[in-house]
């Protein structure tokens, strides 16, 4: 009988079974995928390490997590700075000193200042919803052609119906930085994010495409305790009803060109485009394999957001009041069960950056394997 059982092989279930390997416990992991690494997976084609669910950049201002990754990978020094397509203007994301400048002919950070300050004042009282939060952080030219359109393909809803919090993540500078996150330490694995979950997992016994609830009284006598990364809701069969989730597609295109759009990541603002944005996937690792040679074909994918239905992937939780409320019905029931840990973003229902869910795998693993 193993000590562990860790249901999924994402970043959670890795971290938990490396240490729980590493304090002497025998761990067997459970992934329902045919690979490991879960939303974090990369996949080689034409020698370029593709996203497969998504741009994952990693970031921090937690020393320990960076520590820690980079036992198991060494990082490049890319640093996300995303453009905004809107009608084929371009504007530099964050919102900085070239994106007033172009917005509105702007020169100097007083002039942007005071544009800003003057188009902040139409929202008067405390913001209600995401449309008048945006426009009391930027004004309403911004709002209108680089947030409300993006915003709305992303979450498959009204701005006016989305909570005002959501948009307090938004980078908004009176300098010439281009830097989207404010984050001591970013990067990206050289070799991709799934090399690294690999050498989280080395010499750990992985069943892939093995779905745990499909059988779990079976899966259940295997070990003394099991570590459930899955959605929540799920494991109780739905027995509240569904949260709900965010979901994307992707179509990936293999381009007999050296350079698509020369950035990783392009915004698609408008509201008429059908895309939220398209990642080049090359310029995540400068267009050079590891060995630093030049690739010569690129692979894009056009990324658009789905409306989330039950055997869906769920990638973000929708983070509202309706469904707080009924994770928080879950989570009265998951504390009620023996024996199991729930973790991660699906297990926790929780809106968590790479960083985060590494914190959370190490606090949990700290408090466990004592």
């Amino acid at each position: 009988m193993y000590d562990y059982l860790v249901v999924g092989a994402g970043l959670y279930g890795a971290i938990f079974a490396h240490e729980a390997k590493k304090a002497n416990k025998s761990v067997l992991v459970l992934e329902k995928r045919p690979n490991i690494a879960g939303n974090v997976y990369t996949e080689k084609i034409e020698g370029i390490n593709v996203h497969k669910y998504g741009a994952h950049i990693f970031h921090t201002n937690n020393e320990n997590v960076w520590n820690y990754v980079r036992k198991f990978a060494e990082f490049n020094r890319f640093t996300n700075s995303p453009v905004a397509n809107y009608k084929g203007e371009l504007y530099s994301m964050p919102f900085n000193m070239y994106t007033f400048n172009k917005m509105w002919g702007v020169v100097t950070p007083e002039e942007a200042a005071n544009k800003i300050a003057e188009q902040r004042k139409e929202i008067t009282v405390e913001p209600q919803n995401l449309e008048e939060q945006a426009i009391s952080l930027v004004g309403r030219d911004i709002y209108e052609k680089l947030v409300k359109g993006y915003t709305e393909k992303q979450w498959g809803r009204d701005c006016k119906d989305l909570p005002a919090f959501i948009i307090k993540r938004l980078p908004v500078r009176l300098t010439f930085d281009n830097n989207y996150f404010n984050a001591l330490y970013q990067g990206i694995p050289i070799g991709g994010y799934t090399k690294m979950v690999k050498n989280m997992l080395n010499g750990i016994e992985v069943r892939l495409d093995t779905n745990y609830l499909s059988d779990r009284l079976k899966y259940n006598s295997l070990a003394k305790k099991i570590v459930y990364t899955g959605a929540i809701d799920e494991y109780f069969d739905y027995q509240f009803g569904n949260l709900e989730y965010r979901s994307v597609r992707f179509e990936n295109e293999i381009l007999d060109i050296p350079n698509f759009q020369g950035n990783a990541a392009v915004n698609y603002t408008d509201s008429e485009t059908p895309w939220t944005r398209i990642i080049e996937h090359k310029w995540f690792e400068f267009g050079k394999d590891e060995e630093g040679n030049d690739l010569p074909k690129t692979v894009i994918s056009r990324e658009y957001s789905a409306e989330w239905k039950p055997g869906d992937e769920p990638y973000y939780p929708v983070n509202d009041e309706k469904n707080g409320a009924l994770y928080e019905q879950y989570k009265e029931l998951a504390q009620k069960e023996d024996n199991i840990i729930f973790g991660g973003r699906l297990g926790e229902y929780k809106y968590y950056d790479m960083d985060a869910v590494i914190a959370s795998a190490l606090e949990m693993s700290e408090k466990e394997l004592v």
